[in-house]
């Protein structure tokens, strides 16, 4: 049966490869993204999450199976914050009445395993608070843990609102992926530094075949948001060749 899924982030990197692999097998993909997309928005404004909105809607007629928050970047500054959370989460919430008028809704979000790592918890906090001002304030005071930051707010988010009536009560499983270090465009110039790779590979040990590419983690966002997925939910999904078990041992139990 083909599904409409919406990508965002999918000029690039995980997102294209995803879009890349749900085509292939028959589905209509809406891609999102600054360019080279059906449609093209900036999520880090507000009036680029509500084009965003109002883009799929158009494209999709108001019925939405399948959503992939997947637009995310990586710098030391606020504006990661207003991409990879408060861009991440309107998408959610923004389609969230699409998906339910879709069949077998299901969602994802990219997080990262740098959620586990250091981050700067008044940040975190601000984003689920949901006051992107404050939250973009504190940022500025604490770039080396814009990227963490984000991505440890995404993963809370998901945890808290997973298991409420608006997603798993609607029938709409909700996850987040947590990727290690993937080989993407906004990694190459980190990789292709052999200093900036050893600091990637001392944070982030991944001892299962190393880095992984693009379409490794598409897979599992297209599992996670295909009808086979009936049960997972409020998880987020560590795809990071062992670094999780390897920088956490068994904390998590």
């Amino acid at each position: 049966m083909t599904r409409t899924y919406v990508v965002t982030g999918a000029a690039s990197g995980i997102g294209e490869a995803t879009k890349a692999q749900l085509e292939a097998q028959g589905h209509r993909v809406i891609g999102v993204d600054l360019h080279d997309a059906d449609v093209v928005a900036d999520l880090s404004t507000p009036q680029g999450r509500t084009a965003m909105i109002e883009g799929v809607r158009e494209a999709s007629g108001g019925v939405v199976d399948a959503v992939i928050a997947g637009a995310g970047i990586s710098l030391f500054e606020p504006l990661t914050v207003k991409v990879n959370y408060f861009g991440a989460i309107a998408t959610l919430e923004g389609l969230r009445p699409m998906l339910a008028e879709g069949t077998d809704p299901r969602a994802v979000v990219i997080a990262s395993v740098a959620s586990i790592q250091d981050t700067a918890p008044d940040v975190v906090e601000a984003c689920l608070a949901g006051d992107e001002d404050a939250a973009v304030e504190a940022a500025a005071d604490a770039s080396w843990f814009c990227y963490s930051s984000s991505k440890a707010a995404v993963a809370r988010w998901v945890r808290r609102n997973a298991p409420t009536d608006a997603w798993a009560g609607a029938g709409i499983p909700l996850n987040a992926i947590g990727p290690g270090v993937i080989e993407t465009p906004m990694t190459q110039d980190l990789l292709a530094d052999p200093e900036g790779r050893k600091l990637a590979d001392d944070a982030v040990p991944m001892p299962l075949g190393g880095h992984a590419q693009a379409s490794d983690v598409a897979e599992l966002l297209v599992w996670l948001t295909s009808p086979a997925n009936t049960k997972v939910t409020g998880q987020v999904i560590f795809i990071d060749a062992g670094a999780d078990a390897v920088t956490r041992g068994d904390s998590v139990w």
